[in-house]
């Protein structure tokens, strides 16, 4: 394709020229240039038959890189430190609501009957239960804002955006759709969006908060679902009796629903990009006919 160039860290080549060829196809001495030729060819310049590289010489730059621990369907860059560290702490969440459910039903003033000072130490382990709620609490609020702040640096935005944080997955939202001022230069979903026009970049974020929530609220139902059946496994009730049970109790059950499908939203936020740079890297390398 002319007019198209492959750029390296110290020179550019066009793609098409004997210059790149013999780079692609020699076996560099350091392992970082080579990898940076694959990431090039199979990354930002989707290999077809127009960019006039030979088959061999392709096959040959896959081989010199096949040993590299890097180069695995799990693409280089499809996420960025500071989202990959985001994730982590988002993921964490649901372990520390669990913990705090089994410290909390574990921290039972009923135990102080029976025993001396029965009303103090019934008085302390009431102090200690609530401490614990509130003490998780304000673990999840620091992760939230964490997990926020991360986004923002990942995009490097101002800091100020972390205010969103206060309206929760809404705010989030708002977060990922803000562009990436430093993308890295294998983030094609960056390129995408960067690439789209004002109209086009409204509908198309708007058919992903839909289709976000959507998800989301079917996960929780999903999630519901196998929990009713576990309960029933579990308790020797039919499912008609677990969810009657439910029922009677049904505004705790839907905060804690809604909760869910808040959760869910900001975790698929955050995996769109990755998935869209992994589904694409995986595209790009496919082109390549093999070797025969």
């Amino acid at each position: 394709m002319s007019g198209r160039t492959l750029t390296f860290s110290h020179a550019s080549f066009p793609l098409n020229s004997e210059a790149a060829r013999e780079l692609i196809s020699a076996n560099l001495q350091q392992r970082a240039q080579l990898a940076e030729i694959f990431q090039c060819l199979a990354l930002d310049f989707p290999l077809t038959t127009s960019t006039q590289l030979t088959e061999s010489t392709l096959h040959r730059a896959k081989w010199l890189y096949r040993g590299e621990p890097r180069a695995t369907l799990l693409p280089m860059g499809a996420i960025k430190k500071q989202t990959a560290i985001a994730l982590g702490l988002l993921l964490l969440i649901p372990a520390i609501v669990v913990f705090d459910g089994v410290l909390f039903r574990f921290i039972d003033p009923e135990i102080a009957a029976g025993h001396p000072n029965y009303a103090q130490n019934y008085h302390m382990l009431e102090v200690a239960r609530r401490l614990s709620i509130w003490g998780s609490a304000g673990v999840l609020a620091i992760l939230w804002l964490a997990v926020c702040f991360l986004v923002i640096r990942s995009k490097q935005r101002s800091w100020l955006w972390i205010f969103l944080a206060v309206f929760g997955p809404f705010g989030f939202a708002a977060l990922a759709m803000l562009n990436d001022n430093a993308p890295a230069a294998t983030d094609r979903y960056a390129r995408f969006v960067r690439g789209l026009n004002w109209f086009a970049r409204s509908g198309y974020e708007s058919c992903v908060f839909v289709v976000i929530w959507a998800l989301a609220y079917g996960c929780m139902l999903l999630k519901s679902n196998l929990s009713i059946l576990y309960e029933s496994a579990t308790s020797g009730m039919s499912t008609a009796q677990v969810i009657d049970i439910r029922n009677a109790s049904s505004g705790m059950w839907a905060f804690a629903e809604g909760n869910e499908v808040m959760y869910m939203v900001a975790v698929l936020y955050l995996l769109v990009p990755v998935v869209f740079n992994i589904a694409a890297r995986m595209r790009a390398t496919n082109v390549v006919p093999d070797a025969r």
